[in-house]
């Protein structure tokens, strides 16, 4: 049977629409800067953030005094970002986007980005070639993914275990993968450079971290909905469990490391 990516889109959609992720955000935002960095972006240039969520990315770049699009098609993120960039008194352009269907024209943009967004896209080749297609040549593409391994790999397979996504569906994680990066740009970029770090992520202890996730995180919430009540007792459990395994402090909270790769290409 195959996929239907529409439907899965769909859901994914009222997903991350639900639960607070404007909360879980937080903790990605180190990570704008340093992909603005990466990519060198300049003042007085043109960037689009793709799958922008509440806008770190292109709060980032307005910073730099880029003029700048931040765009999602999850509504209530945006209302987040445009709050955001009133309270900075940062002068932004907010668009309803689908990452696999951006409404740009080709080669609108010197800088297309996207950190931890347009990776959860179901169709990864649709959303590759969006990103270049939008990207003048000679521009830059630059994203940051989650990696295979890690923290947020394993969180991903936990719930998979519990709640299994749709049969061939390719998982998220592949975007952090360096042979699947290049053959999803193969002969629509070039200098394609792959640069890895982690992320420290603090919380008052595992117990507070299950909490905080079932209540605020898309992805945990919406798999914990589905399940009996048995369960839902077991998945948390489980994600205790994981928490645990990777937790690197001795005086009873919660800090663990997300592995992450920067994704950096010149548009052909």
């Amino acid at each position: 049977m195959s996929l239907d990516l529409a439907e899965i889109k769909t859901r994914q959609q009222v997903m991350w629409s639900s639960g607070n992720y404007a909360k879980v955000a937080w903790f990605t935002t180190p990570l704008a800067d340093l992909l603005c960095e990466a990519v060198e972006v300049r003042p007085g240039s043109n960037v689009l953030d793709v799958a922008s969520g509440t806008g770190h990315v292109a709060l980032a770049a307005a910073r730099r005094f880029a003029h700048v699009t931040s765009s999602d098609y999850v509504p209530s993120l945006l209302e987040v970002g445009r709050a955001r960039a009133v309270a900075e008194l940062l002068e932004l352009t907010f668009a309803e986007a689908d990452a696999e269907n951006l409404p740009f024209k080709d080669g609108s943009f010197d800088f297309v980005l996207s950190a931890i967004g347009a990776m959860f896209a179901p169709n990864q080749e649709k959303v590759a070639s969006e990103l270049t297609r939008v990207c003048r040549v000679g521009g830059r593409v630059g994203m940051i993914n989650w990696t295979l391994t890690g923290f947020l790999a394993d969180l991903f397979k936990t719930i998979a275990s519990h709640v299994p996504p749709p049969e061939g569906l390719k998982g998220p994680m592949l975007w952090g993968d360096e042979e699947r990066v290049r053959e999803l740009f193969d002969g629509k970029v070039s200098d394609l450079s792959f640069t890895y770090g982690s992320l420290p992520q603090h919380f008052i202890s595992p117990d507070h971290y299950v909490d905080f996730m079932l209540t605020n995180y898309g992805p945990t919430l919406k798999a914990f909905e589905s399940l009996n009540p048995e369960r839902r007792e077991l998945f948390a459990a489980d994600i205790a469990a994981l928490a645990t395994r990777h937790n690197r402090a001795t005086d009873g909270s919660l800090t663990y490391d997300s592995n992450y790769v920067i994704v950096v290409a010149t548009n052909r």
